[in-house]
């Protein structure tokens, strides 16, 4: 019986996969200009794609012999695994379409990974012919009512998470047999959520007419992939529990109770439940206890002093207690620093984990809103280049952020320190762009919730012990509703020199807001200088947009470059940095490109970028007597509150015009 169990808990691995060569689109001649192009392609992605968390397009070649393609790996998927996926699917396209212009590969090796290559430009658009439609009956017993609920239920919970992030992992337990439900949906990234759902809905569509009552099946089109087992396939589901199911992860040691059921020598049936219960229970409770002793999570409502209720859904509140201890009561050796919602502190909770505590000050007239907002949306928000919120505390006055913490400071810390910024050297630059515009496309496309940060500078900007750049700060930032492409404010919230015109004159934003912001932030990488740093050029006023516009019209771009980065750097990189800046910080919001075509202006060399507009120039000279705001170009005339950053110190100014 003992050997049975373990044969049955023993985790099935498979590798499935599928090269999929269209016709469609015609022939090419082995050997000839496509065909190397293709293979040329299709053996640097690899490369690419680990080294660009995990998704990759790119082309290669000119006119008719030009290739079109594109890597996939799942999230979270480690660098050698995604690296062999890729590999493994290309060389399977190479080997079996030996002629066919267009071919596809979802592969399922270790993890899970696509490939695809075409002569055309398939980048956005939603593919949803069936490339792979079967199924197949396991040898377990199930009521197939159940099964059939079961797992539309699974793919209901699947495609609404991977409505917001592409992909999705889960199991779900059968009513009627000891087994589960374990699927995974996965969507090309090049198509938008919108279209990822729809996909993926149309292979629910696709299962409830070929495949009901089947234990086993995958359904794949060129825009989404879907699979579905009664057994656990792949490394996917280790860490993920079945709804109505247990399973614990204890110090690293896996343990899936009610899975088998045995019988003792009365013939009596023990549930292997029981078994795990008796004896992991207690060590579980221990490791409970210490868990809520550090924080408990919380369900409810709290009121500020302003009278605003709002609930914090499943964030995590921390005792007052345990942050004083964790900052030994807010000592001054670590304090980290300050900025207008209030000083930032060091701690660490006595299991060794370190935290960042951002403490709201009494004094502050414009935290309590921010605080409500990171609350609401940071908790919310799950990305690799965005720094995590662990958790809040409310106590009396007091009211604390707690954020995971990152060793290296912010951006700025190394970016405008004559010393410091030397250890920046291009590639970690070019990195740390690449790092700030996948997070801001988070924000933007790929969340649930649409995000306009509304703040972005250097100074909010974290770096990490391996420097890869996490945005932070998101008290000023706003979401908009599903079908919301801009909003306006009496209220400006910002750091001047970072805000466009339309925003500042009329209190107009949208995500072409952060574009702007964003196209100045690259700017600053590249230079090392701030762009209020330039404060007289030729004997008029400016500032570093209005100087690299100068290097642009006098094609002499590589003047920016920082001097501490001296000849080692790739030039065509360095311009083509400084052109998508330019675009950015164009005066007219529509000119300006999305953070979606931002990515793809960065990634792939072979995209031809437009000659970017003038600028948005809303510095003019003035006498040292007229008011900061007047030294912008007028708009319509309008009264509004100005919340604007001078040094990275939040301050409220109220400017009537």
């Amino acid at each position: 019986m003992v050997n049975l169990l373990v044969a049955f808990l023993f985790v099935i691995r498979s590798s499935v996969y599928a090269n999929t060569c269209l016709n469609r689109s015609g022939f090419f001649s082995p050997n000839g200009a496509y065909d190397i192009n293709r293979r040329l392609m299709l053996s640097s992605l690899p490369t690419n794609v680990t080294a660009n968390d995990g998704f990759y397009n790119t082309s290669r070649g000119q006119d008719t012999n030009r290739v079109y393609g594109l890597g996939l790996c799942v999230p979270g998927t480690e660098a050698q695994s995604c690296s062999d996926c890729i590999k493994a699917a290309s060389n399977g396209l190479v080997q079996n379409c030996t002629t066919q212009i267009e071919g596809i590969d979802w592969r399922m090796d270790r993890t899970l990974c696509l490939v695809r290559y075409s002569n055309r430009s398939f980048y956005g658009s939603l593919g949803i012919e069936i490339l792979r439609s079967e199924n197949y009956t396991r040898d377990v017993q199930a009521n197939m009512t159940d099964l059939e609920t079961t797992w539309e239920a699974l793919m209901t919970g699947l495609i609404d998470q991977a409505s917001s992030l592409y992909y999705a992992a889960g199991t779900r337990k059968l009513e009627s047999s000891i087994s589960n439900v374990y699927g995974v949906v996965q969507c090309s990234k090049d198509v938008s959520l919108e279209n990822c759902t729809h996909c993926l809905q149309e292979n629910v569509i696709e299962y409830r007419s070929c495949c009901r009552g089947r234990q086993g099946g995958i359904i794949s089109r060129p825009s989404c992939f879907t699979r579905w087992e009664v057994y656990p396939f792949l490394d996917l589901f280790d860490n993920i529990a079945p709804e109505k199911g247990i399973l614990l992860s204890c110090f690293g040691a896996k343990i899936v109770p009610s899975l088998v059921v045995l019988a003792d020598a009365d013939g009596k049936k023990i549930s292997t439940g029981t078994i795990v219960a008796i004896v992991v229970v207690p060590v579980v409770l221990l490791a409970l206890g210490f868990a809520l002793w550090e924080r408990r999570e919380v369900f409810k409502a709290f009121t500020t002093d302003t009278g605003d209720v709002f609930t914090a859904s499943g964030s995590l509140q921390f005792e007052f207690k345990a942050i004083e201890a964790a900052t030994s009561n807010f000592h001054n050796t670590n304090k980290l620093g300050h900025g207008g919602f209030g000083e930032v502190y060091k701690g660490t909770f006595p299991n060794g984990t370190e935290i960042a505590v951002k403490r709201l000050s009494k004094t502050s007239g414009q935290g309590e809103r921010e605080f409500k907002n990171e609350v609401l949306l940071v908790a919310k928000l799950q990305h690799r280049n965005l720094v995590r919120l662990l958790g809040f505390c409310i106590q009396g006055e007091e009211k604390i952020l707690v954020y995971e913490f990152l060793p290296n400071k912010s951006l700025n810390y190394f970016l405008f320190d004559s010393t410091k910024r030397s250890q920046l050297d291009w590639t970690r630059r070019y990195k740390i762009i690449g790092g700030i515009t996948r997070g801001i496309l988070y924000l933007h496309q790929d969340s649930r919730l649409t995000i306009i940060h509304r703040d972005l500078k250097a100074s909010n900007i974290l770096l990490d012990a391996d420097m890869n750049p996490k945005i932070a700060d998101f008290g000023m930032a706003r979401n908009f509703k599903m079908d919301q492409t801009e909003d306006n404010t009496r209220r400006v919230v910002g750091t001047f020199g970072y805000m466009p015109p339309e925003y500042v004159a009329n209190g107009r934003f949208s995500t072409k807001s952060d574009v702007y912001s964003f196209g100045v932030l690259i700017l600053e990488i590249i230079g090392g200088k701030k762009n209020s740093s330039f404060h007289e050029i030729d004997g008029t006023t400016g500032n570093l947009v209005t100087y690299v516009w100068r290097l642009w019209n006098n094609d002499s771009l590589l003047e920016l470059i920082d001097p501490v980065i001296g000849d080692n750097y790739d030039k065509y990189e360095v311009i083509r940095c400084v052109h998508v800046g330019l675009l950015c910080v164009q005066e007219n919001s529509t000119d300006r490109p999305s953070m979606f075509t931002i990515v793809q202006m960065l990634n792939n060399i072979s995209i031809t970028l437009p000659v970017p507009q003038p600028p948005g120039f809303f510095f003019r000279v003035r006498s040292e007597n007229i008011p900061l705001a007047e030294s912008f170009q007028p708009g319509p005339s309008t009264s509004m509150s100005i919340a604007c950053s001078v040094n990275d110190v939040s301050i409220t100014c109220v400017s009537p015009r």
